[in-house]
This record gives C-alpha cells, structure tokens and sequence, in this order.
C-alpha cells in the first residue's frame, strides 16, 4: 500500500446516489444526473487521502445536512467515508436552482441571447459551486476542476426533491 493512490488508479470507477431522498425528478433534472455521471466516469480525477489506491466507487448520500462520500474499493470493500457539512453550498445551490429554472423556461420562449444571458450566469454559478466543493475537500479528497464540477451536479440532483 503506498502513501498515496497513484495517478492511474485515482479515478472513480462507479458512482452510485442514494435515492432514498428523493422523491421524484423532473425529465431535465435527471438529464443533468445522467450526463454528470456519465462524463464523470468517462473522466475523473478523485485522489481520497486513506492510502488506499483505487479504482474506487463512490456512493453519495445526504444525511444529517451533510454530503456522505462513502468510498470504496471496486469490489465494495469500504476503504474511507468523508463527510461534508452542507451549511456552506446552501446559498449557492438555491442560487442554482433558480436561475436552472429560469434556464429551462427560456429555452422554451425566450431569444437565443437571453437564453445564452441565462446561461452564462449558470455555468457561472456552476464554477463557484465546484471551487468551493474543491476547497471544502482539500486535505480528504484531492479532485480536479472537471470532477468537482460533476460532483456539484450530483450534490445539486440529491438536494432537489420534486
């Protein structure tokens, strides 16, 4: 076992999100779950500090307002689990979800400058909300830009219900 996971196997292998808290999902939210997942396991960066290499799998949960990173090792074995207070991506991902909102009823009626307006202030939102999930995980888990941005994704797919 070394110090740390090498670059090779530092990469998620599976992610699975604990549906117990939620309800329902509208089509474009579980569009966006899709799509994160997907890139994420296409690309990824996820380095836990536990001395243990990968592959891993992630199950991510919300309990007690707090994010669960579960990890484990590919055949299931827990290897680590880090939690996250939530407290600090409240404002954020509100702010998320109502411009999303917004986003999705443009692309109905809105002009293509509006729309991309809109868009714009989402990816914005977006970015702010993987720095800080990056920053919050420094010293537990060592991830790139492009994998905190998926896993805002799915942070923001587990705190919507309905």
């Amino acid at each position: 076992m070394s110090d740390s996971p090498s670059k090779q196997n530092a990469r998620i292998a599976n992610v699975v999100l604990d549906e117990r808290t939620v309800v329902r999902r509208n089509p474009d939210v579980e569009h966006e779950r899709a799509v994160a997942i997907y890139d994420l396991l296409e690309e990824n960066y996820f380095a836990p500090n536990c001395g243990q290499d990968g592959p891993y799998e992630l199950l991510l949960s919300i309990e007690e307002n707090r994010l669960l990173f579960d990890i484990r090792s590919e055949a299931g074995a827990p290897v680590s689990t880090v939690p996250l207070p939530l407290a600090a991506f409240r404002r954020i991902v509100k702010d998320y979800f109502t411009v999303c909102e917004s986003y999705y009823s443009a692309i109905k009626t809105a002009s293509p400058s509006q729309i991309e307006a809109i868009d714009m202030g989402r990816r914005g939102l977006h970015n702010e909300g993987s720095d800080l999930l990056k920053e919050r995980l420094a010293g537990k888990i060592d991830i790139d830009f492009a994998t905190a941005r998926r896993l805002f994704t799915l942070l923001c797919v587990l705190h919507f219900k309905g």
